[in-house]
């Protein structure tokens, strides 16, 4: 199998719902593919992250009671079977739709925009973040010198990444590692605020992008999460500082 059909198989892959060949295809395809094996590490930290929230629901033994009954209902009265699942069917939208509304209440844009167009990504990009600092991976390349980072980019991506030190407005560039986000590779820049690490993720607009282009503030586990367009280019910045210093700091990345 090639990437983009190992990338379609990850989400059954993490819940095994694959049969013994295709999950022995897929495991020695994450041992020599890198980019696959970041992604799938991203969604093994995400299904953890939702895991813990209260997004996540276990349904309880009354309700497994009730769904089992509804089943052996419905086939041993063949006639009614349309009935049942008209109104299981009626229940799962009800409880979609929850959901849904549940995830735009909790990733509300604090700038006033809405980023349920962002939910997704904004998982994926703490995700990046949480995974460079438990894999203590913060980066590829490690220098202060942005003349030492930028040309490490070359050849390894199809853009070259914007890199600035701020060491004097009180972030100092500490390197930066390839990722992979939005279904591509994209480039990290790692900068540090005292004791806190904040990664800069970037990589060029594409034309399906829409409503990822709106500015976006988030308050995501504790983690303050920033999206902006500068340019052609997507920047998400995510740290555990207060919010007013990665509004800081975003300001001072885009002067």
């Amino acid at each position: 199998m090639n990437c983009a059909q190992i990338r379609h198989l990850l989400d059954a892959y993490l819940d095994g719902e694959l049969d013994a060949v295709h999950t022995l295809e897929i495991d020695q395809h994450l041992q020599g593919c890198p980019l696959c094996a970041a992604l799938y590490k991203d969604r093994q930290t995400l299904h953890a992250l939702i895991k813990d929230t209260p997004l996540y629901y276990r349904a309880s033994s009354a309700l497994e009671q009730r769904v089992r009954r509804s089943v052996q209902q419905a086939d041993t009265r063949p006639l009614a079977r349309w009935e049942q699942s008209k109104r299981w069917l009626m229940l799962a939208a009800a409880a979609l739709l929850a959901i849904i509304v549940l995830s735009g209440v909790r990733l509300v844009s604090t700038a006033g925009s809405s980023a349920l167009a962002n939910n997704v990504l904004a998982n994926e990009v703490l995700a990046s973040h949480l995974r460079s600092l438990m894999a203590g991976h913060l980066t590829d390349i490690g220098s202060t010198d942005q003349h030492t980072v930028k040309p490490w980019f070359d050849g390894k991506l199809d853009f070259s990444p914007l890199v600035i030190d701020l060491t004097a407005q009180g972030f100092p560039l500490i390197g930066g590692r390839l990722d992979y986000l939005d279904n591509r590779p994209i480039a990290a820049l790692v900068y540090q605020r005292r004791k806190h690490f904040i990664n800069v993720f970037t990589w060029p607009i594409t034309s399906d992008d829409g409503s990822k282009t709106a500015e976006v503030s988030l308050n995501l586990q504790g983690y303050q999460l920033f999206h902006w367009v500068q340019g052609d280019m997507n920047y998400w910045a995510v740290s555990d500082i207060a919010a007013s210093d990665l509004q800081d700091f975003v300001h001072n990345l885009q002067s």
